[in-house]
Order: C-alpha cells, then sequence, then structure tokens
C-alpha cells in the first residue's frame, strides 16, 4: 500500500504499522534516517527551491516491504508528495522503486534554479542600495538549500549503506547516485555561497568608488568658493 495523509491522520495508518512506531514518532524521538529491522523512517524539511515560498515543511516517510507512507506536515508538502508518488497503473514498480523516484522527482530541476549570473553582472555595473537586499537574499537561500541538501545526503548515504537489506543492491546503487548528485548539489552551493560572499565585497567596492566620486567633487567645490569666502571675509572686516 502507498498512501500520502496529513500528519494529524498518521493514527489512521495504525492498523499498518506498528504502534510503537507510532509512539516512537509522536515523541519526536525520529532523526534523519532511522532503520530498523524490518522497516525504515525518513523524516526530512522539505523546501520547494522552485517557489518563492521560503519556509520548509516537514515529511516524514515509512517503508517496509508491503507499504510506502508519506506524512505530511502541510498542503504544500501533501501536495507535492502526491506528485512525487504518482505512479501510472501500467507500471509494476516496488516500493523501494517507488521511493527512488520520489526523491528523484522532488529534485527534479534544482539545478536550473542554481544561477545568479544574471545578477552578478547587474551588481558589478554598478553599486545600487537595492543590490543589498538581493546579496542578502541570495545568501539566506543558498543557506536554506545547503541545509536541505545535507539533510538529504545524509538520507541518501544511510539507504545506500542498507544495513538491514529492506532494499535490493540495485536501489542501493540507485541510492548511492543521489547521494553523489546531492554531493554535487553542495558543491555548487559552496561554490555560489563563495561568489555571493565575493559579490558583496565588488559591491561594497563600487560604493566606495561613488563615495570617492563624491568627495571629488565636494573637494572642487571647496577649492572654487574658499578664495572667495576668505576673500568676502577679509574685506568685511571692521578694521
Amino acid at each position: 500500500m502507498r498512501k500520502v495523509l496529513p500528519m494529524s491522520r498518521i493514527r489512521e495508518m495504525e492498523p499498518y504499522m506498528d504502534a510503537k512506531v507510532l509512539d516512537y514518532i509522536h515523541e519526536g524521538q525520529i532523526e534523519a534516517f532511522e532503520g530498523f529491522e524490518d522497516f525504515d523512517l525518513i523524516a526530512f524539511d522539505w523546501y520547494d527551491v522552485r517557489s518563492e515560498r521560503t519556509a520548509a515543511s516537514q515529511m516524514l516517510l515509512y517503508l517496509d516491504r508491503e507499504d510506502l507512507f508519506v506524512f505530511c506536515e502541510d498542503d504544500a508538502a501533501e501536495d507535492a508528495a502526491q506528485a512525487a508518488l504518482l505512479v501510472p497503473e501500467e507500471e509494476a514498480l516496488s516500493n523501494e522503486q517507488v521511493l527512488h523516484r520520489f526523491f528523484v522527482r522532488l529534485l527534479r530541476g534544482d539545478m536550473a534554479h542554481l544561477d545568479l549570473s544574471d545578477g552578478e553582472t547587474e551588481v558589478l555595473t554598478g553599486a545600487h542600495e537595492a543590490y543589498l537586499d538581493r546579496i542578502i537574499a541570495w545568501r539566506q537561500e543558498l543557506l536554506r538549500l545547503k541545509r536541505y541538501y545535507e539533510q538529504l545526503d545524509s538520507i541518501f548515504d544511510e539507504l545506500a549503506e542498507n544495513d538491514n537489506s529492506l532494499l535490493g543492491k540495485q536501489n542501493t546503487r540507485r541510492f548511492a547516485n543521489l547521494g553523489n548528485r546531492m554531493e554535487r548539489y553542495l558543491n555548487a552551493v559552496q561554490s555560489l555561497r563563495e561568489s555571493v560572499a565575493q559579490l558583496r565585497e565588488a559591491y561594497q567596492s563600487q560604493l566606495s568608488i561613488q563615495q570617492n566620486e563624491l568627495m571629488k567633487l565636494f573637494t572642487v567645490v571647496t577649492v572654487i568658493f574658499l578664495p572667495l569666502s576668505l576673500l568676502a571675509g577679509w574685506y568685511g572686516m571692521n578694521f
């Protein structure tokens, strides 16, 4: 059985899950990945990379040899999980294959999102006060992506380890490949974070150049009017 449900309805799956598992989940003891003898529990904060929504939503996955359940914190996560878990009737896939496809679909298109080239050109061609807000927004976004990919990287490594032999060899290799992809994503995020740091320095340099130009103008004005002020003050004195 495969199901996507909100967290509030987790008790509905009690006939298919050990009651101890439900208590374990409700006590909040679960980490990113917990592998037991007959099942795996996976928890992560899903982040919609391609939307303007910045809040993360928790997803909790339960996998055993017969069932795959996804419990979601809110409607946005539930919609994403429904779309990622959808399998056409003509495709006969095992739960572990569906789990792999689930993560592949969640990550689809993420690399296209990691592109700051347009904003970089704008910042380097001139300083503007709005650019600082954009740089700060980029830094915050990259930090969210870093946290998101780090937790997925840890989960994929654990699935590839397959300590409880719940997955077949082919699917352990698939999750190992996903782990390698997460490493590439994390490297890309780290590279972008360094680029944003350099952009901030370039932005500060542009501001300094503009301030220097302004000081030059003030100096020229001072040089022109200071002699006149001196003469006016001299002849205005009452000796």
